[in-house]
């Protein structure tokens, strides 16, 4: 059973079952589910809320998970933000199974932890659960003067070595949305595709 805690206007659940219902839409014959992943202050749960009210909502460090359900265009999902502190990390790999696509955000400002970043990624993506998952990075903070181009992240994360997955990555400003719906829309259309 899942219990729903509210904290303001936004609701954060507890996990009882792993294995909600996440995203039916593309067929309605399939859920499939979403995983924000990153490292803490990357703008995960920013981004998690642009994308479900439109707007920016004042956040904390999410310790655990947020999920919530999201309408985009047609198609609603659930949407998985799991808490990307150092303790909190290697609780991750419970909520790999059955997930369809990662949305793994990096800080493109945070260029001292950016070795990190890559070693959680290719931790992440070794999983056995997350084999066919579609990988969509964010190269957030883009409206940042410091900010590494998003082919300077890709570099930095040696995301051209991923040879058998889906992946793109976007250049994102999560407190001013720019990216966003171009990255939904590619990864909408990869799902599909996958169909």
């Amino acid at each position: 059973m899942l219990k729903k805690y509210f904290f303001g206007k936004h609701s954060f659940q507890t996990a009882g079952s792993l294995f909600s219902k996440i995203f039916n839409a593309l067929t309605g014959k399939r859920e499939m589910r979403i995983l924000i992943l990153g490292l803490d202050g990357a703008g995960k749960t920013t981004i998690l809320y642009k994308l479900q009210v439109g707007e920016v909502v004042t956040t904390i460090p999410t310790i655990g998970f947020n999920v919530e359900t999201i309408q985009y265009k047609r198609l609603k999902f659930q949407v998985w933000d799991l808490g990307g502190q150092t303790s909190i990390r290697p609780y991750w790999r419970c909520y790999y199974s059955n997930t369809d696509a990662v949305i793994y955000v990096v800080d493109s400002c945070d260029k001292d932890r950016m070795g990190i970043s890559k070693s959680e990624l290719v931790a992440m993506l070794e999983e056995e659960e997350l084999k066919k998952a579609i990988l969509v990075v964010f190269a957030n903070k883009q409206d940042m003067d410091q900010a590494m181009t998003p082919s300077e992240v890709a570099n930095a994360l040696g995301l051209s070595a991923l040879k058998d997955r889906k992946w793109q990555i976007f250049k994102t400003s999560a407190v001013k949305g720019t990216g966003l719906e171009e990255a939904m829309e590619w990864l909408i259309e990869m799902l599909n595709n996958r169909q």
